[in-house]
């Protein structure tokens, strides 16, 4: 099951097990680029493998890879929809 976000949800605002959907990633510069080069881009599933005990870096999958994030960063990347593992 797919519910809408909260206003502002982030990928940073996901905990371990939930994926969200890319809607977009706010912001510029270098960060914004080689979030898209690694494949963040507008409808792709994202999915939180695990938090550092300090919160930072996040692990995430996307499209299959393992990609860590700072805490920080990752909340240039909104979501359009979230849910939880398995519930599709």
């Amino acid at each position: 099951m797919t519910t809408a976000p909260a206003p502002g949800r982030t990928a940073a605002d996901l905990r371990v097990g939930e994926i969200g959907t890319v809607d977009r990633i706010v912001g510029g510069g270098a960060l914004r680029r080689r979030l898209l080069e690694l494949g963040v881009l507008r409808g792709t599933r994202i999915r939180v493998v695990r938090i550092a005990p300090l919160g930072d870096p996040i692990e995430l999958e996307v499209r299959g890879a393992s990609l860590s994030i700072r805490h920080y960063d990752a909340h240039s990347i909104r979501l359009a929809s979230t849910g939880h593992e398995g519930a599709e």
